[in-house]
């Protein structure tokens, strides 16, 4: 009789374990992810590609411009989908480029003022544009629910940008984006992205 309860309580224990061993496994499983590399010469062609992936669900994670081993100066963007994303999860994409930064600010306050929010930024040089500032912008296909002032500071020193950076913060500006590189509009700069939440 005690060995038979002895046995039992074994029994018990064991399962308890495996319980919580597959609970725990369950409630830490890492999600499947979905991956697309989009890589072109053309912004153009970029932010086309961006939006159909955009309309197959894929979400922006990750841009950098430069030389590839197989593409020469390119911009890769990489993007992904969770498997257990809602079917109905849709993003659409704008892509800004431009060797200018006053061109660039207009440019983005202008996508931000349609619902897009910064998502990524890089520099690469184009096959038609030169050295070239590019900026990713994304917004859910039903709306955005938030509208951002964006702010762009340009400059080749460090110095500069301390004192631009304190003026901003000051003003509510948090950073969102830094790019160091030589561009067609300053030599060597540094490009800084900074946007404040409006209220609503």
């Amino acid at each position: 009789m005690l060995a038979s309860r002895g046995r039992w309580y074994q029994w018990f224990a064991s399962t308890l374990a495996c319980v919580g061993v597959c609970a725990v496994g369950s409630a830490f499983a890492s999600p499947v992810h979905d991956y697309r590399v989009l890589a072109t010469k053309k912004t153009s062609t970029m932010e086309k590609e961006l939006n159909e992936a955009g309309e197959a669900g894929y979400q922006y994670q990750a841009v950098m411009g430069g030389e590839t081993g197989f593409g020469g100066s390119e911009v890769v963007v990489v993007m992904s989908k969770r498997a257990d994303a809602p079917s109905e999860s849709r993003y659409q994409y704008k892509l800004l480029a431009t060797n200018k930064t006053s061109t660039m600010q207009k440019e983005l306050q202008e996508a931000a003022d349609g619902g897009f929010e910064y998502r990524g930024q890089t520099v690469f040089s184009s096959t038609f544009g030169g050295k070239e500032v590019v900026i990713i912008m994304e917004r859910p296909a039903e709306g955005a629910s938030r509208s951002y002032e964006y702010k762009l500071l340009a400059t080749n020193k460090t110095s500069t940008m301390q004192k631009e950076l304190q003026e901003a913060g000051e003003g509510g500006f948090e950073i969102v984006g830094l790019t160091v590189a030589e561009t067609a509009f300053g030599g060597s700069e540094l490009v800084t992205l900074l946007r404040r939440e409006r209220s609503q």
